[in-house]
């Protein structure tokens, strides 16, 4: 299994990028302030951090797209 990866920041160019490497079938953990681009993600098979810092723990990689 791949190592978890972590996107905070959901936005025009993360979200994309979010969720290409879940359809690639990588582990994403994810972050953002709005909760309706959160929960895209989740329903396709991210999980959700509450913060940043959550997300830095959960994961060997992090990206910001801030």
């Amino acid at each position: 299994m791949a190592d978890k990866v972590g996107f905070v920041g959901l936005g025009n160019m993360g979200g994309p990028m979010a969720r290409n490497l879940v359809k690639a079938g990588i582990p994403v953990v994810v972050h953002d302030l709005d909760p309706r681009k959160v929960q895209s993600l989740a329903e396709a098979g991210a999980e959700v951090a509450a913060s940043p810092q959550a997300v830095a723990r959960e994961t060997t990689r992090s990206i910001y797209m801030v």
